[in-house]
């Protein structure tokens, strides 16, 4: 936009989103935030604005959107409890590097910091947790503060960005222009490779006698899925992902060998400490995957392909070092791998992966025992809709069921909190899933206890009619919890079984359709009931109660001492 107009800041706002590219907005409107509302009033054909019904689930909504459609996400709210109610799901998104802008209203200018009603200091409470935030106090710099927010947001390693609006720059006029951001001096969002250290890892990757790929959420952030895909079919080296890398390729692909993780797969793990080259690829080697970091891959020479420098070396000692965004190095490096095969050492997981099967997988997918059990819900979805569906998982035990066992066969079809491990993530995220993705089938994978922190959302579903499926795993615990309870606490249960409402008749309260299963006989058919419908839908499988999820590193154990079963 070229030409100069005088409007609002308020205007001046939603004129800029519009000029961003922004089709929907979550939010929650207040006072401080009441005059960018009312400028929005008159843009209904323009953008839509979901009313979620708390804060928080705006937030999640966001994220969802974003994470399944690589767009940045929107969120409104006001000062002050509106604008706290925000941090969780900003921290979330930073931790997650997931790409959001979110505009809070503010007290006016000359009120700030005199404890006016509502005011709180958002961008002090925000600013660990944000890529970049920024108070606007004149209207005149609203649309250069919008324009960097969404550069910022999603260049480079994405993040959540906040913009503090008060009231007054809300108010004011000022003649408006908007430009797109490209460049703000002192950010460098990608670095430029170095061609020599390219050279070196392929020269470590070609002399390894077992190479071994760790791939992260950094390949599906970067859209360099193809990439990935040509660099390990060439060099013929099997790789596990990251819970957030999942659908960074196929499950079925020949050479993944499966999740890592403290509840990740038996293989992915112990061949963690025996590979004599690791190369992770947009990854942040966090300690749910590398466990104790005294006694993790200490034999190997590590390649870290990464866009943050700031991952490099902060966990794990590399050899090399290959900084750049990966849709670029992968191929600077894939040229310079030698076509290999690799046969005799993938032969060693797939051993792996046949006493995982015995001790673990056939008992959990195929159970004898009267009780469902969580996997196999997974397995039955999965074989219904051929893996052609967007998960999105809640946090707990059903969110590493729901990780491992269902079929991943698109791009960014898992959606889950992986850093914060934030419960009362899931509903809202499907939300925003199903909206960014009207044309796939989104799927909600939930536990009873994270359902009930963002429940209030059944009435932005029902406001908005989003067809989300809620698939409620209830086994009347916060299971994970009570897992390791279970084995770490000699079964001492301190506040974790749940009482849990009726959920059938809150759905029916919300004209949401709904089915309960108790039975392994009623499963296949309410599974088709609830993806037949044009609806949303709460179908509510009463599980195992003390369940747990195996493969296990037992929190400070080394990779290696992964556990396959309780051993009290």
């Amino acid at each position: 936009m070229n030409e100069t107009r005088k409007i609002t800041g308020s205007e001046a706002v939603i004129l800029s989103l519009i000029e961003e590219g922004t089709e929907i907005i979550f939010g929650y409107p207040g006072g401080a935030i009441m005059p960018v509302y009312d400028a929005l009033y008159g843009f209904a054909d323009k953008i839509t604005h979901v009313l979620t019904r708390h804060e928080q689930g705006a937030i999640h909504a966001a994220e969802g959107y974003a994470r399944v459609t690589g767009k940045v996400g929107v969120v409104m709210a006001t000062s002050g409890p509106g604008a706290t109610n925000l941090i969780t799901g900003i921290a979330d998104a930073m931790i997650d590097s997931t790409p959001i802008v979110a505009i809070t209203g503010q007290v006016g200018a000359a009120l700030l910091g005199t404890d006016a009603f509502q005011e709180t200091d958002v961008v002090g409470i925000s600013m660990p947790v944000t890529k970049w935030n920024i108070q606007v106090t004149r209207p005149e710099d609203i649309p250069d503060a919008i324009a960097k927010a969404f550069y910022i947001a999603r260049s480079g390693r994405p993040g959540p960005v906040l913009v503090d609006l008060t009231k007054n720059a809300q108010f004011g006029t000022l003649d408006y222009k908007y430009e797109k951001c490209h460049f703000i001096r002192s950010y460098v969002p990608k670095p430029t490779p170095d061609e020599s250290k390219i050279i070196e890892a392929a020269k470590l990757i070609n002399s390894a006698q077992k190479p071994y790929v760790l791939v992260g959420q950094g390949v599906i952030l970067g859209n360099a899925e193809d990439e990935f895909r040509a660099f390990i079919e060439k060099s013929g080296i099997p790789f596990a992902w990251t819970l957030l890398g999942a659908s960074a390729m196929p499950i079925d692909h020949p050479l993944n060998v499966g999740m890592l993780g403290m509840h990740g797969n038996y293989a992915p793990n112990i061949k963690t400490n025996e590979c004599d080259v690791l190369i992770a690829v947009g990854m942040r080697f966090d300690d749910r995957v590398t466990g104790d970091l005294t006694r993790y891959a200490k034999q190997a020479k590590v390649i870290h392909l990464e866009i943050d420098p700031a991952e490099i070396d902060k966990n794990v000692k590399t050899t090399v070092a290959v900084l750049g965004d990966v849709k670029e190095t992968l191929p600077m490096l894939t040229r310079l791998v030698e076509k290999r095969d690799h046969s005799q050492w993938r032969k060693e997981f797939d051993e792996c992966y046949e006493i995982e099967k015995q001790k673990v997988i056939q008992h959990e997918l195929y159970p004898e025992k009267p009780g469902l059990t969580m996997a196999e819900v997974i397995r039955r979805i999965n074989e219904q809709t051929n893996g052609d569906a967007i998960i999105v998982t809640d946090v707990g035990q059903h969110q590493m069921i729901a990780s491992r066992y269902f079929k991943y066969t698109i791009k960014r079809s898992l959606v889950t909190s992986g850093g914060l491990g934030t419960m009362g993530f899931g509903l809202p995220a499907a939300m925003g899933a199903k909206l960014g993705r009207p044309d796939k089938q989104v799927i909600c994978v939930v536990g009873d206890g994270g359902l009930q922190m963002t429940i209030q959302e059944f009435g932005t579903i029902m406001a908005h009619n989003i067809p989300v499926k809620i698939v409620l795993l209830n086994n009347h615990f916060l299971g994970m919890v009570r897992q390791w309870q279970q084995l770490f606490f000699d079964k001492r249960y301190s506040m974790t079984e749940l009482k849990n409402p009726d959920f059938q008749i809150i759905a029916e309260g919300y004209h949401i359709n709904h089915q309960k299963v108790t039975e392994r006989s009623q499963l296949d058919v309410a599974i088709s009931n609830m993806l037949k419908s044009e609806k949303a839908f709460l179908l509510e499988v009463v599980v195992e109660k003390e369940d747990n999820v195996f493969p296990m590193v037992p929190s400070g154990a080394s990779v290696s001492d992964i556990l396959l079963e309780a051993t009290n």
